[in-house]
């Protein structure tokens, strides 16, 4: 059989979990041969997976996406490249239902431009080219024979039909131009250095913290399971002996159950399945099973070594001596965890400190270790937080509030300039400021209240529909989550939802109220919206927060009117949810979202608590909407709003009178024995 010796190997995303696996390895064992990375350092990359490199005369980093035609080409020349190996891609199946553009972008486009490198260079003698046994869709239960390599492929979800795209142009460049490309297809990959997206290092990390290990559906979905190191001889294998024009599958015939993965982990951490073992609702479009047939790999000379008893235990050993080697993960040990492929992503540096969004670096001080990074910083220089938010609507509450939230919370913040119906200056602001998040609080409301919309139709829309669009759009350009702050007042009382009964409108209701052009544009602009995948909207209801001297504030408004309706509502409690709102973009949650405190209160008994705690003399009385309509232009909105979905995401969550207690009334309460 005749072995091929590569001289100068691009490795592209080996700062993630299997490729880091496999350079390390080549580097350790092949001193001749020169290993150069290029990685954009995208959530789920860590330099720290290459730290066995990193002093290695033989090894080069370089921070840049595949997608940089200029920068391949320029790699491909300047380091006189003869070997691909082609990891690099976007790879968690449940963010690609979300963010399926982002997963064409890296494992299509991407793909394509290192091809057409490889093409004008014409430097290649071998592309091995990474893909996923999830190209051939789902297996039958019953089967005994696995997938072959030639068998159909029919993906089932955008990721793997993201890699199935890129196998036909990996194959089409292999009969259009001679490419010597090679492919792997492989089952799933567990080990040391994994993101804890991924099922094992997520259930790991969870018993290391005395937490369920949530299961999708009823676990009984079946998936085969190598280790990292012996996928990474696999890949050696391929490199020297696998033939040109060729598919090989790296598999194992070794099945196990998700149910019976997180019994495994139960046993080792000595905790009881029955009762650590949480059944969560099944993700979509859950394949029940892949199987391979790994036969013409084994011809080759590989085989698995890694006993599955022995690989868990090396792993759960690694992360328990590791807990922090991914930093902040809450997001990703969520059931159903959010992760947003953010431009540049978060910039893991061997030291443990973290950038976002840094530029590309190439060294050419051939003295140093050959590790192309940021220019180094000293001990005492500070580090950058992996956190940068970008907010609109500066002189408004919401947005005044936000910032000093963020001073609070150390994040760093900028407000945008550009107005949101200016669509070159919202992209200048992000190009600018280089946020992670986007925060939406500018709006028209009116002032001093929604009657102002009436006789403002057109500047109305020009902000809340145009300028709120335009904002979304250009966020989703630049790969970026917007939180969006709406309202809830687009819903009112009907039969299906009486007043009193107890039954709120759900996120997925259709908005019933048209008494107000503003709660017009805010239903408007909401539906819209829901075409936006990269949207988190809020719906904020009659917002209330302890400064009883702003004018916003609704205790305030109701406070110092002659009179007032008495009709339960649902609200918003600022000092409780604006916080939340900043976890829920770190958990990058997308969707619509009734953001009120659980249950209602009525005028009367706001005030009723105002007396109470604040002024022991107020009084006030009550009229009714009838008689509120002969003073005001446009109606008012009551309802009631569901907030079972966001207090099942923050269980903490205090009712709507609880919260208004802690947050409001206790810390304004007047001293009356004086």
């Amino acid at each position: 059989m005749a072995t091929y010796t590569p001289k100068n190997i691009l490795i592209t995303g080996a700062a993630g979990f299997i490729a880091s696996h496999v350079a390390n390895r080549l580097i350790r064992n092949y001193p001749d041969y020169k290993i150069v990375v290029l990685d954009k350092l995208d959530y789920c990359s860590n330099l720290k997976n290459l730290l066995p490199s990193k002093s290695s005369h033989n090894f080069k980093f370089v921070k840049g996406d595949i997608g940089s035609a200029d920068l391949v080409n320029f790699l491909l020349i300047t380091e006189s490249i003869d070997t691909i190996m082609h990891f690099a891609a976007q790879t968690h199946v449940d963010n690609s239902f979300g963010n399926s553009f982002e997963f064409t972008k890296n494992n299509i486009y991407g793909t394509h431009v290192l091809l057409e490198a490889c093409k004008v260079t014409g430097q290649i003698r071998r592309f091995i080219h990474v893909s996923t046994d999830e190209v051939y869709g789902e297996t039958d239960e019953d089967a005994v024979v696995g997938n072959h390599e030639a068998s159909q492929l029919l993906p089932t979800n955008p990721y793997s039909a993201t890699k199935a795209g890129a196998e036909m142009l990996v194959m089409a460049y292999g009969r259009s131009y001679g490419l010597p490309v090679i492919t792997t297809r492989g089952n799933n990959v567990y080990g040391p250095n994994q993101f804890p997206e991924k099922l094992i290092p997520k259930f790991i990390l969870l018993a290391m913290k005395g937490k369920p290990l949530p299961i999708h559906g009823d676990g009984s979905n079946v998936r085969s399971y190598l280790y990292c190191e012996d996928v990474a001889e696999a890949f050696e294998v391929v490199l020297h002996r696998g033939e040109v024009g060729h598919v090989y599958n790296i598999g194992t015939k070794k099945e196990r159950r998700v149910i019976d993965v997180a019994t495994d982990i139960c046993r080792i951490f000595s905790m009881d399945p029955e009762t650590s073992i949480k059944f969560v609702e099944n993700r979509p479009f859950n394949d029940q099973r892949y199987f391979l047939d790994d036969q013409k790999l084994k011809n080759l000379g590989w085989s698995e070594h890694t006993t599955w008893e022995e690989g868990l235990r090396k792993t759960m050993e690694w992360y328990i001596n590791n807990p922090d080697w991914w930093g902040d993960v809450a997001g990703a040990l969520l059931p159903h965890p959010r992760m947003l492929m953010m431009p540049g992503g978060i910039e893991r540096h061997f030291d443990g400190s973290e950038d976002s969004n840094s530029a590309s670096h190439v060294s050419n001080n051939s003295n140093q270790s050959r590790m192309v990074v940021p220019v180094s910083r000293s001990s005492s220089s500070p580090r950058k937080p992996s956190l940068k938010f970008l907010i609109y609507g500066k002189t408004g509450w919401i947005g005044g509030l936000l910032g000093k939230l963020c001073e609070k919370q150390g994040i760093p913040y900028e407000y945008g300039k550009g107005r949101l119906e200016e669509r070159s200056l919202l992209a200048t602001d992000i190009l600018n400021v280089k946020p992670t998040h986007v925060f939406n609080a500018a709006g028209v409301t009116g002032r001093p209240n929604v009657d102002w919309c009436e006789s403002h139709k057109t500047e109305t829309i020009r902000t809340n529909v145009a300028g709120t669009l335009t904002l979304a759009d250009v966020c989703r350009e630049h790969g970026l989550l917007m939180m969006n702050f709406a309202t809830g007042c687009i819903f009112e009382y009907d039969a299906a939802h009486p007043e009193g009964s107890g039954i709120g409108y759900k996120e997925e209701d259709t908005p019933n109220f048209h008494g107000s052009f503003y709660s017009k544009t805010k239903a408007m602009v909401e539906e819209l919206l829901k075409e936006y995948d990269n949207v988190c909207t809020l719906r904020v209801r009659m917002p209330i927060s302890s400064d009883l001297s702003n004018p916003r504030n609704f205790i305030t408004k109701i406070s110092r009117y002659n009179k007032v309706v008495n009709i339960p509502n649902s609200m918003t409690v600022l000092d409780e949810l604006l916080p939340i709102s900043i976890e829920m973009a770190k958990r990058n949650c997308r969707g619509i979202w009734n953001f009120t405190n659980p249950g209602v209160v009525s005028h009367n008994e706001i005030l009723e608590m105002y007396k109470s705690y604040i002024d022991s003399n107020f009084k006030w009385a009550n009229f009714t909407l009838e008689e509120q309509a002969k003073v005001i232009v446009a109606a008012r909105s009551n309802n009631e709003m569901d907030a079972s979905k966001l207090k099942n995401e923050f269980p903490e969550l205090l009712s709507i009178k609880e919260s208004l207690i802690k947050y409001v009334f206790e810390p304004n309460r007047k001293n009356f024995a004086e």
